[in-house]
């Protein structure tokens, strides 16, 4: 796999700029490390070849090794393709949605946190469809789904949020498989994990939608955004941990 730049949709955050603390605000090691073990448990033993996209810095990919398994990344960041270098991480710079691969080349494919993020018409289809057409027969697409719905864990944040949460998320599952049949794949294992350091604070969730970090999951109504975070800022301990999320993987099957 070459080194390609593809251009892509314009992202709802500058992942070039965000790559340096990408890891540090989004549970580091600990979330990296369960993501990276629930995507293992749903591949095969036979799989030999992994591309992870939306490999992001590579801290979930360079954890996708086993003995006999080829892990490569592809990421549209300049800034977050040279974070996974510097880790290791064998990287394309692609569109997930063009990638520069043979059809019917690889085992697996993984997208951890990526289809959340695909707010344009016809993007998560697409990506699916081409994740379909790498894979040989009886290869495997492992996605999380339902992403930004993990997050709400009943707490007074969510309370805050309600009002405010987008009616139709690009991951869900049901919208998932039904454009994975309609790419060939069947539905195969699910997996859940443990956001490690996911656990929302008032005072930092204030922060991440200021920052439009909610962007894919908050779209206020009625009010602006700062209004929306400072009704956050009214909520009492605002630095104590709401509960961590659990995040889904569903896997799907090449025909």
């Amino acid at each position: 796999m070459t080194t390609t730049h593809i251009p892509t949709a314009k992202p709802l955050l500058d992942y070039d700029a965000e790559a340096e603390v990408y890891d540090a605000s989004r549970g580091g090691t600990p979330r990296a490390e369960a993501a990276a073990a629930a995507v293992l448990s749903l591949l095969p033993p036979e799989v030999a070849t992994l591309l992870d996209l939306g490999c992001g810095t590579g801290i979930v990919t360079a954890r996708l090794g086993r003995p006999g398994l080829r892990v490569l990344g592809a990421d549209a960041s300049h800034g977050m393709a040279a974070a996974a270098l510097r880790r290791g991480v064998p990287v394309a710079r692609a569109d997930a949605a063009r990638l520069p691969v043979r059809s019917g080349s690889l085992d697996a494919v993984s997208a951890v946190w990526l289809l959340h993020l695909l707010r344009g018409p016809g993007l998560v289809p697409a990506v699916i469809a081409e994740a379909a057409r790498v894979l040989r027969p009886g290869g495997v697409l492992v996605t999380t789904v339902d992403k930004d719905c993990a997050h709400d864990v009943g707490s007074d944040i969510d309370a805050v949020f309600a009002a405010h949460l987008t009616p139709t998320p690009s991951d869900a599952s049901g919208e998932v498989e039904a454009h994975a049949s309609r790419a060939g794949l069947r539905p195969g294992g699910e997996a859940r994990f443990t956001g490690h350091g996911q656990g929302r604070t008032p005072r930092g969730s204030a922060e991440a939608l200021l920052a439009g970090r909610y962007a894919s999951r908050i779209v206020p109504r009625g009010i602006t955004a700062r209004q929306l975070a400072a009704r956050l800022e009214l909520l009492p301990d605002q630095d104590t941990p709401r509960p961590e999320p659990t995040y889904r993987l569903r896997s799907f099957v090449r025909t």
